[in-house]
Protein backbone atom coordinates (compact mmCIF):
# COMPACT_ATOMS: atom_id res chain seq x y z
CA UNK A 1 0.00 0.00 0.00
CA UNK A 2 1.24 3.48 -0.89
CA UNK A 3 0.68 6.53 1.28
CA UNK A 4 1.18 10.19 0.43
CA UNK A 5 3.38 12.35 2.65
CA UNK A 6 2.61 16.07 2.42
CA UNK A 7 5.49 18.53 2.62
CA UNK A 8 4.32 21.44 4.80
CA UNK A 9 2.44 23.87 2.59
CA UNK A 10 1.39 21.13 0.14
CA UNK A 11 -1.36 19.55 2.23
CA UNK A 12 -4.17 20.70 -0.10
CA UNK A 13 -2.40 19.29 -3.17
CA UNK A 14 -1.76 16.00 -1.35
CA UNK A 15 -5.41 15.76 -0.32
CA UNK A 16 -6.59 16.36 -3.91
CA UNK A 17 -4.32 13.57 -5.10
CA UNK A 18 -5.28 11.29 -2.23
CA UNK A 19 -8.97 11.69 -3.04
CA UNK A 20 -8.42 10.83 -6.71
CA UNK A 21 -6.06 7.93 -6.03
CA UNK A 22 -7.82 6.49 -2.99
CA UNK A 23 -4.67 6.91 -0.89
CA UNK A 24 -4.28 8.18 2.65
CA UNK A 25 -2.28 11.30 3.38
CA UNK A 26 0.25 11.65 6.18
CA UNK A 27 1.05 15.13 7.49
CA UNK A 28 4.48 14.74 9.12
CA UNK A 29 5.85 16.71 12.02
CA UNK A 30 8.49 18.96 10.55
CA UNK A 31 9.90 21.92 12.43
CA UNK A 32 13.11 23.76 13.11
CA UNK A 33 15.34 23.46 16.13
CA UNK A 34 16.41 26.78 17.71
CA UNK A 35 19.61 26.69 15.64
CA UNK A 36 17.62 26.39 12.40
CA UNK A 37 18.23 22.71 11.72
CA UNK A 38 15.25 20.55 10.72
CA UNK A 39 13.39 18.07 12.90
CA UNK A 40 11.41 15.36 11.08
CA UNK A 41 8.95 12.81 12.43
CA UNK A 42 6.55 10.50 10.55
CA UNK A 43 3.84 8.39 12.15
CA UNK A 44 5.30 4.90 11.65
CA UNK A 45 1.93 3.17 12.09
CA UNK A 46 0.46 5.17 9.18
CA UNK A 47 3.31 4.41 6.78
CA UNK A 48 2.79 1.85 4.00
CA UNK A 49 5.17 -0.28 1.98
CA UNK A 50 5.69 2.60 -0.46
CA UNK A 51 5.48 6.34 0.01
CA UNK A 52 5.10 9.31 -2.29
CA UNK A 53 6.19 12.70 -0.97
CA UNK A 54 4.05 15.56 -2.32
CA UNK A 55 5.62 18.99 -2.50
CA UNK A 56 7.67 21.36 -4.59
CA UNK A 57 11.42 21.75 -4.33
CA UNK A 58 11.76 25.51 -4.53
CA UNK A 59 13.47 27.48 -1.78
CA UNK A 60 14.89 25.19 0.91
CA UNK A 61 12.34 22.42 0.40
CA UNK A 62 14.90 19.99 -1.01
CA UNK A 63 16.24 19.28 2.49
CA UNK A 64 12.71 18.72 3.76
CA UNK A 65 12.04 16.22 0.96
CA UNK A 66 15.40 14.48 1.41
CA UNK A 67 14.92 14.14 5.18
CA UNK A 68 11.34 12.90 4.77
CA UNK A 69 12.52 10.32 2.21
CA UNK A 70 15.31 9.14 4.48
CA UNK A 71 12.98 8.87 7.46
CA UNK A 72 10.37 6.94 5.47
CA UNK A 73 13.01 4.44 4.34
CA UNK A 74 14.32 4.02 7.88
CA UNK A 75 10.76 3.26 8.99
CA UNK A 76 10.35 0.53 6.40
CA UNK A 77 9.20 2.10 3.12
CA UNK A 78 10.58 0.05 0.23
CA UNK A 79 10.22 2.82 -2.35
CA UNK A 80 9.88 6.58 -1.93
CA UNK A 81 8.77 8.73 -4.83
CA UNK A 82 8.29 12.46 -5.23
CA UNK A 83 5.33 14.34 -6.68
CA UNK A 84 6.59 17.87 -7.36
CA UNK A 85 3.96 19.71 -9.43
CA UNK A 86 6.51 22.47 -10.13
CA UNK A 87 10.03 21.24 -10.76
CA UNK A 88 12.48 23.93 -9.66
CA UNK A 89 16.03 24.47 -10.87
CA UNK A 90 15.41 23.85 -14.57
CA UNK A 91 16.32 27.40 -15.64
CA UNK A 92 20.12 27.14 -15.87
CA UNK A 93 20.34 24.39 -18.48
CA UNK A 94 23.53 25.56 -20.17
CA UNK A 95 26.74 27.44 -19.49
CA UNK A 96 26.07 30.81 -21.08
CA UNK A 97 29.18 32.51 -19.70
CA UNK A 98 32.53 31.18 -18.56
CA UNK A 99 32.51 30.06 -14.96
CA UNK A 100 28.76 29.46 -14.64
CA UNK A 101 27.39 26.34 -13.03
CA UNK A 102 24.82 24.23 -14.86
CA UNK A 103 22.66 24.02 -11.75
CA UNK A 104 19.82 22.08 -13.36
CA UNK A 105 22.14 19.08 -13.77
CA UNK A 106 23.57 19.37 -10.26
CA UNK A 107 20.10 19.61 -8.75
CA UNK A 108 18.91 16.59 -10.75
CA UNK A 109 21.71 14.53 -9.23
CA UNK A 110 20.68 15.59 -5.72
CA UNK A 111 17.02 14.72 -6.30
CA UNK A 112 17.93 11.42 -7.97
CA UNK A 113 19.96 10.47 -4.91
CA UNK A 114 17.09 11.21 -2.52
CA UNK A 115 14.02 9.58 -4.12
CA UNK A 116 13.26 6.59 -6.36
CA UNK A 117 10.97 8.26 -8.93
CA UNK A 118 9.61 11.66 -9.86
CA UNK A 119 6.30 12.98 -11.19
CA UNK A 120 5.96 16.62 -12.21
CA UNK A 121 3.85 18.92 -14.38
CA UNK A 122 5.32 20.37 -17.59
CA UNK A 123 8.92 21.02 -16.55
CA UNK A 124 10.86 23.77 -18.31
CA UNK A 125 12.50 21.61 -20.97
CA UNK A 126 14.29 23.98 -23.30
CA UNK A 127 17.75 22.66 -24.06
CA UNK A 128 17.01 19.16 -22.74
CA UNK A 129 15.01 16.73 -24.85
CA UNK A 130 13.65 15.05 -21.72
CA UNK A 131 14.22 14.80 -17.98
CA UNK A 132 16.16 11.60 -18.66
CA UNK A 133 19.02 13.80 -19.88
CA UNK A 134 19.78 14.84 -16.29
CA UNK A 135 17.70 12.63 -13.95
CA UNK A 136 18.88 9.07 -13.31
CA UNK A 137 15.56 7.99 -11.75
CA UNK A 138 12.31 7.17 -13.61
CA UNK A 139 10.30 10.32 -14.32
CA UNK A 140 6.75 10.95 -15.54
CA UNK A 141 5.41 14.27 -16.85
CA UNK A 142 1.78 15.26 -16.36
CA UNK A 143 0.52 17.62 -19.07
CA UNK A 144 -1.50 20.73 -18.24
CA UNK A 145 -2.61 21.37 -21.84
CA UNK A 146 -6.00 19.55 -21.61
CA UNK A 147 -7.00 21.46 -18.47
CA UNK A 148 -5.88 24.79 -19.94
CA UNK A 149 -7.72 24.08 -23.19
CA UNK A 150 -10.94 23.33 -21.28
CA UNK A 151 -10.65 26.58 -19.33
CA UNK A 152 -10.06 28.63 -22.47
CA UNK A 153 -12.96 26.96 -24.28
CA UNK A 154 -15.30 27.76 -21.38
CA UNK A 155 -14.06 31.26 -20.55
CA UNK A 156 -12.79 32.95 -23.74
CA UNK A 157 -14.79 33.61 -26.90
CA UNK A 158 -12.98 33.28 -30.24
CA UNK A 159 -9.51 32.81 -28.75
CA UNK A 160 -6.25 33.13 -30.64
CA UNK A 161 -3.37 31.67 -28.64
CA UNK A 162 -0.13 33.62 -28.41
CA UNK A 163 3.25 32.26 -27.41
CA UNK A 164 5.51 35.11 -26.21
CA UNK A 165 8.72 33.38 -27.35
CA UNK A 166 10.07 30.33 -29.13
CA UNK A 167 10.30 28.36 -25.87
CA UNK A 168 6.54 28.59 -25.40
CA UNK A 169 5.58 26.97 -28.71
CA UNK A 170 5.46 23.46 -27.19
CA UNK A 171 2.70 24.49 -24.76
CA UNK A 172 0.87 26.87 -27.08
CA UNK A 173 0.67 24.37 -29.93
CA UNK A 174 -0.61 21.61 -27.64
CA UNK A 175 -3.34 23.81 -26.13
CA UNK A 176 -4.33 25.22 -29.54
CA UNK A 177 -4.78 21.72 -30.95
CA UNK A 178 -7.07 20.71 -28.09
CA UNK A 179 -9.27 23.81 -28.11
CA UNK A 180 -9.15 24.09 -31.92
CA UNK A 181 -7.91 27.66 -31.92
CA UNK A 182 -5.34 29.39 -34.13
CA UNK A 183 -2.02 30.38 -32.60
CA UNK A 184 1.03 32.51 -33.26
CA UNK A 185 4.44 32.78 -31.63
CA UNK A 186 6.33 36.04 -31.01
CA UNK A 187 10.08 36.57 -30.73
CA UNK A 188 11.73 37.55 -27.46
CA UNK A 189 15.11 39.12 -26.76
CA UNK A 190 16.37 38.81 -23.19
CA UNK A 191 19.07 41.19 -21.98
CA UNK A 192 18.73 40.47 -18.27
CA UNK A 193 16.46 38.87 -15.67
CA UNK A 194 14.06 41.84 -15.82
CA UNK A 195 15.00 43.30 -19.21
CA UNK A 196 13.23 41.72 -22.19
CA UNK A 197 11.67 42.86 -25.45
CA UNK A 198 9.05 41.05 -27.53
CA UNK A 199 8.39 41.41 -31.26
CA UNK A 200 5.24 43.05 -32.62
CA UNK A 201 2.56 40.56 -33.72
CA UNK A 202 0.85 40.58 -37.06
CA UNK A 203 -2.85 41.15 -37.65
CA UNK A 204 -5.71 41.53 -38.36
CA UNK A 205 -7.44 40.02 -35.34
CA UNK A 206 -10.93 39.50 -36.83
CA UNK A 207 -12.65 39.60 -33.46
CA UNK A 208 -10.35 37.06 -31.79
CA UNK A 209 -9.30 37.50 -28.17
CA UNK A 210 -5.59 36.85 -27.59
CA UNK A 211 -4.62 34.38 -24.87
CA UNK A 212 -0.95 34.64 -23.97
CA UNK A 213 0.35 31.28 -22.72
CA UNK A 214 3.67 30.53 -21.03
CA UNK A 215 4.90 27.80 -18.74
CA UNK A 216 6.29 30.01 -15.95
CA UNK A 217 5.46 33.52 -14.82
CA UNK A 218 8.24 34.78 -12.57
CA UNK A 219 9.12 38.47 -13.00
CA UNK A 220 6.31 38.75 -15.56
CA UNK A 221 8.44 40.81 -17.96
CA UNK A 222 7.75 38.52 -20.91
CA UNK A 223 3.97 38.59 -20.47
CA UNK A 224 3.91 42.34 -19.84
CA UNK A 225 5.87 43.07 -23.02
CA UNK A 226 3.77 40.63 -25.06
CA UNK A 227 0.61 42.33 -23.77
CA UNK A 228 1.91 45.78 -24.69
CA UNK A 229 2.77 44.64 -28.20
CA UNK A 230 -0.62 43.01 -28.69
CA UNK A 231 -2.49 46.12 -27.56
CA UNK A 232 -0.29 48.36 -29.72
CA UNK A 233 -1.13 46.14 -32.72
CA UNK A 234 -4.85 46.70 -32.16
CA UNK A 235 -5.72 43.43 -30.45
CA UNK A 236 -8.38 43.12 -27.77
CA UNK A 237 -7.23 42.99 -24.15
CA UNK A 238 -5.44 39.63 -23.85
CA UNK A 239 -5.94 37.04 -21.14
CA UNK A 240 -2.67 35.69 -19.76
CA UNK A 241 -2.32 32.04 -18.72
CA UNK A 242 0.67 30.44 -17.01
CA UNK A 243 1.21 26.88 -15.83
CA UNK A 244 3.48 27.69 -12.88
CA UNK A 245 2.81 30.76 -10.71
CA UNK A 246 6.32 31.48 -9.44
CA UNK A 247 5.66 35.24 -9.16
CA UNK A 248 9.03 36.58 -8.06
CA UNK A 249 7.58 40.09 -8.58
CA UNK A 250 4.10 41.61 -8.26
CA UNK A 251 2.82 40.89 -11.76
CA UNK A 252 -0.98 41.11 -11.87
CA UNK A 253 -1.23 44.90 -11.51
CA UNK A 254 1.47 45.49 -14.14
CA UNK A 255 -0.29 43.21 -16.60
CA UNK A 256 -3.58 45.03 -16.15
CA UNK A 257 -1.78 48.37 -16.52
CA UNK A 258 -0.24 47.08 -19.77
CA UNK A 259 -3.72 46.28 -21.09
CA UNK A 260 -4.37 42.66 -20.11
CA UNK A 261 -7.76 41.37 -18.94
CA UNK A 262 -5.94 39.52 -16.17
CA UNK A 263 -3.90 36.42 -15.47
CA UNK A 264 -4.85 32.91 -14.43
CA UNK A 265 -2.57 30.03 -13.49
CA UNK A 266 -2.66 26.30 -12.87
CA UNK A 267 -2.55 25.12 -9.27
CA UNK A 268 0.96 23.64 -9.34
CA UNK A 269 2.03 26.42 -6.97
CA UNK A 270 -0.52 27.81 -4.51
CA UNK A 271 -1.39 31.39 -5.56
CA UNK A 272 -4.40 33.71 -5.68
CA UNK A 273 -4.41 33.48 -9.50
CA UNK A 274 -5.02 29.70 -9.52
CA UNK A 275 -8.06 28.95 -11.66
CA UNK A 276 -7.04 25.80 -13.52
CA UNK A 277 -6.86 22.51 -11.63
CA UNK A 278 -4.32 19.94 -12.84
CA UNK A 279 -5.02 17.35 -10.14
CA UNK A 280 -6.53 14.88 -12.64
CA UNK A 281 -3.53 14.64 -15.02
CA UNK A 282 -1.21 14.67 -12.02
CA UNK A 283 -3.12 11.78 -10.43
CA UNK A 284 -3.04 9.87 -13.72
CA UNK A 285 0.74 10.28 -13.88
CA UNK A 286 1.17 9.10 -10.27
CA UNK A 287 -1.15 6.15 -10.92
CA UNK A 288 0.96 5.10 -13.92
CA UNK A 289 4.14 5.37 -11.87
CA UNK A 290 2.70 3.24 -9.06
CA UNK A 291 1.40 0.53 -11.42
Amino acid sequence: MTVLIAVPGSEACAQRLGTRLGLSVIVPELRQFPDGELYVRIDRDALGEDAAIVGNLSGDNFLRVAFLAGTARDLGAARVGLVAPYLAYMRQDSRFQRGEGVTSAYFARLVSSAVDWLVTVDPHLHRYDSLDAIYSIPTTIARAAPAIARWITEEVEHPVLVGPDAESVQWVAAVAAQCRAPYLVLEKTRRGDRDVSVSAPGGPWNGHTPVVIDDIVSTGRTMVEATRQLRAAGAAAPMCVAIHAVFADAVSAELVAAGARGIVTCDTIDHATNRICVADPLADAVRARLA
